[in-house]
This record gives C-alpha cells, sequence and structure tokens, in this order.
C-alpha cells in the first residue's frame, strides 16, 4: 500500500501560483504577467529571471483566466468534410503542427459531407468563440457561403468556387486534371472513364480538366459523378469492366474513389495496364504498394494545411486586408498502372 501511495504520489499535480513565481524571481506578479503574455516594458535582466522562475517551478498559467479577460481564445476550429479521407488527415496534421508552433489550439469536427452537421460545428465554434475556422464546406454550403454571416474569418481549403469572397488554398483541379488525362492519350489510351465525387466542388472542377483533355485529342467523353467512397466506386467500376465496351482507362477524381477503382480492376483479374490503366488523385502510401504502383497527382497537403492557417493567423491580425485565394499546382506522378509505351 505504502508503495502504491509513492508511486500515486509521483504524478500528483502541484498548483503553482503566479505569486508563486514572482517570488521565486523577485519581482511583482504585474511582471510575471507582462513577461508571460509578451508585453514589452520589462527588463531583460527581470525577464530572465521569470523564464528561470516558471522553468524552475513548473508554472503553467491559467488559459481559462486569461481568455476571459483578453476575450481571444487562442483557438482555432478545423471542420473536414470527411475525416475518413486520407487527404483531409494529412490537411489535419499539417494544420495542427504549425498550430503548436504557435501555442494555439484547434478543435477538429468532422462533418461528414452532411450540411446539418456542418451547420451543427459552427454552431459550436461561435459559443467556443474561437479565433477563426478552417473549413472544407459542403457543396450545399459553398453555394450560398456569407462570410459575414460568421463572428469568426474563415478559411477555405480543397473547395472554394471563383467568386467565393473568402480566403482560400486549393489546388489548380482544372489543370491537374488536364494533364493527367493528357498523360493518359499520350500512352495511347482512348476511352478513358473518369469517375469524379458528386458532393464537393473538386469533382466537378476536375471534370472540367478531363472533358476539355478529351477534347482537345478529339476523343469521345464518359463520366460518371458518383458518391466519394470506396465502395461505391467498386461496384460502378465492376460494372464498367463488365460491359460490353469495357474502358482503356479508369480515371478517379480522388483517393477514395481511387482506391475502390483498384480494388474492382484487381477482383475482376483485369491485367494492369495492358487491358486498363488507372490513375486518380493523392499520393497516399498504398498507390506505391501495389503492383504496378499506381499513376496519380500528388496534392501538396502540408502547404495546403500550412498556408491555411497562416491565411487564418493573417486575417485575426489584419480583419481588413484583401481577399487571398492561393492556387497551388499538383505533381504528376508516372508509374506502372499507365506507363505501357515505355521502353
Amino acid at each position: 500500500m505504502h508503495n502504491k501511495w509513492n508511486r500515486l504520489h509521483k504524478f500528483r499535480v502541484v498548483m503553482v501560483k503566479i505569486v508563486d513565481v514572482a517570488k521565486q524571481a523577485g519581482v511583482s506578479t504585474a511582471t510575471v504577467s507582462r513577461v508571460i503574455s509578451g508585453q514589452p516594458g520589462v527588463s531583460d535582466d527581470a525577464r530572465a529571471r521569470v523564464d528561470a522562475a516558471v522553468k524552475a517551478l513548473g508554472y503553467r498559467p491559467d488559459l481559462a483566466a486569461r481568455r476571459l479577460r483578453s476575450g481571444r481564445t487562442d483557438t482555432l476550429g478545423l471542420i473536414v468534410s470527411d475525416i475518413r479521407n486520407p487527404f483531409f488527415t494529412e490537411i489535419s496534421h499539417a494544420v495542427e503542427e504549425l498550430a503548436y508552433q504557435n501555442r494555439m489550439r484547434v478543435f477538429l469536427c468532422n462533418a461528414d459531407e452532411d450540411p446539418e452537421k456542418e451547420a451543427f460545428y459552427l454552431a459550436m465554434m461561435r459559443d467556443e468563440n474561437v479565433s477563426g475556422v478552417i473549413l472544407s464546406p459542403t457543396l450545399a454550403l459553398l453555394k450560398n457561403l456569407r462570410p459575414t454571416n460568421y463572428p469568426f474569418p474563415l478559411v477555405l481549403v480543397d473547395r472554394c468556387e471563383r467568386d467565393t469572397q473568402v480566403d482560400a488554398v486549393v489546388l489548380d483541379n482544372f489543370d491537374a486534371s488536364y494533364r493527367l488525362t493528357e498523360h493518359l492519350i499520350a500512352e495511347g489510351y482512348q476511352r478513358i472513364i473518369f469517375l469524379y465525387g458528386s458532393i464537393g466542388s473538386t469533382g466537378p472542377q476536375r471534370h472540367q480538366g478531363y472533358l476539355a483533355a478529351m477534347a482537345a485529342a478529339g476523343l469521345a467523353t464518359q463520366a460518371e459523378a458518383i458518391a466519394p467512397r470506396s465502395e461505391r466506386a467498386y461496384a460502378v467500376a465492376e460494372h464498367l469492366l463488365q460491359g460490353e465496351s469495357p474502358p482503356d482507362a479508369l480515371l478517379a477524381s480522388s483517393g477514395l474513389i481511387l482506391q475502390g477503382i483498384v480494388e474492382a480492376v484487381k477482383a475482376a483479374g483485369v491485367p494492369v495496364p495492358v487491358a486498363c490503366a488507372v490513375a486518380g488523385f493523392d499520393d497516399l502510401p498504398w498507390t506505391r504498394l501495389v503492383t504496378p504502383d499506381i499513376t496519380v497527382i500528388r496534392q501538396p497537403t502540408h502547404e495546403i494545411g500550412q498556408t491555411a492557417i497562416n491565411l487564418l493567423i493573417e486575417r485575426v491580425a489584419q480583419p481588413e486586408r484583401a481577399v487571398r485565394q492561393v492556387v497551388l499546382r499538383g505533381e504528376l506522378l508516372l508509374r506502372g498502372s499507365t506507363q505501357r509505351n515505355t521502353k
């Protein structure tokens, strides 16, 4: 029993107060407060003694009290449309990483492509008095988005229309899809079928790139808008592969759709890329592990996440600055699933 108490005692939290830090450093509590909050008017010597006392005593400020006094939360909201999509997992990691460096907290919410959940989480962000929200909006919200409806700034990621007057970080979806389709055409594929997500704005934008590339080559188009789920993509790809005119190539607008296509092709025993090429978006680890490895557009997910949080921090500091929409370019990674003309 005595040993158990000793073990528990080691993990006991000692409540160090600001007055303890002041006493240790030999300064007033007001001086300690100014040092901790980064305010000027403190000598280098006093600042060094306060920092040393904070470290020696393990003092942690009362964040709740500080937020109450300042009216700021140092908290960001991150609402993603589907946390199951690895793309959004990587975005979330990048946002959290930079938030940590800036000593900010992140509330992560998964709207699950549901406008009602999305509205609930946006209302919760208002109640939590967050400093701002990074959002991957549902199509329903994007069509009717009014930034002035929210008491905090918004930064959109992945999904944004050109006329949306709000800060955003997106991929050049038209260009990426055009280059991916153009590569397939250059490899000799003609019956290229494109499966794209029907819920967000990225799928239709990538669809337009596909249509333009096919039109430039004088080829007939065939595309299907589907729910961006691997299960749905599997079912549609399976049906296409069993049809009278199976595709030369299957093209996916997202990682989850690409996963379903690859699973369907493997299950059908169709040789890739000899009978059917496969390509899509997102350089996920599994795309390099299957045989043959999969040609993809790599999105700069880390840059997207970090640019978004930087835009949000800038907006908080400069509420009146002009709207900025950052458009990034994807990288085309050529792999075995499409390259049948390699020498």
